[in-house]
C-alpha cells in the first residue's frame, strides 16, 4: 500500500507496484547469499538464483511481445543460460544489479504505455496465443512477482 506512484498510467499502478515490490524483494535477500545457496537446489527445486534470473529473463520477453515484437535471437540465447549456476563470490549482486535493470526497464515502458493501447492484441511466442497489452502486463508483474515468493521460499529452506 504506497499509493499512486507519479509518472504511470492509472490503470497500470498495479504493475508498477507489483514490479517495485519485486526489487525490493531481490534486494533484501539476494546481494548478501553466498553462491552456495544462491544456486542450491533443495530436494530438487529451483535455486533461488534460477527464479531471480528467469524472472528477469520473463520479464523482458513478455514486454517485448507488450509491444507487438517477437523475440530476438539475443533473447533466446539468453533463455538458454537462465538457471545456470554462476559460482563466482559476486554472482548474488551482479543478479541483483541484472534483476535491478529489468525492472528499470519494465518501468519505463509501463511509464511509456498508453491507457488507449491496452486493449490492442499481441501475438505470444511461436504459436502466437492470443493476449493483449494489458494481459501482457499484468501477465509480467504477476508472474515476476510469484518468481520472487518461490526465490525467498527457497533461501528460507536452504538456510
Amino acid at each position: 500500500m504506497r499509493g499512486a506512484i507519479p509518472g504511470y498510467p492509472a490503470l497500470l499502478q498495479p504493475v508498477v507496484h507489483s514490479l517495485l515490490q519485486s526489487l525490493e524483494e531481490v534486494q533484501r535477500h539476494i546481494a548478501s547469499v553466498d553462491p552456495e545457496r544462491l544456486w542450491a537446489r533443495p530436494h530438487g527445486a529451483a535455486s533461488a538464483g534460477y527464479h531471480v534470473g528467469h524472472a528477469a529473463g520473463s520479464l523482458d520477453r513478455l514486454l517485448t511481445y507488450a509491444r507487438g515484437e517477437q523475440l530476438s535471437a539475443a533473447q533466446f540465447a539468453a533463455l538458454k543460460q537462465e538457471g545456470e549456476p554462476d559460482m563466482a563470490p559476486d554472482a548474488a549482486i551482479r543478479l541483483a544489479d541484472e534483476f535491478a535493470r529489468a525492472i528499470e526497464r519494465g518501468l519505463a515502458q509501463v511509464s511509456e504505455t498508453s491507457e488507449w493501447t491496452l486493449g490492442e492484441p499481441r501475438a505470444v511466442g511461436r504459436a502466437q496465443l492470443p493476449s493483449t497489452v494489458l494481459g501482457l502486463l499484468f501477465h509480467a508483474a504477476e508472474h515476476t512477482q510469484r518468481h520472487m515468493g518461490q526465490m525467498v521460499i527457497t533461501l528460507k529452506i536452504v538456510g
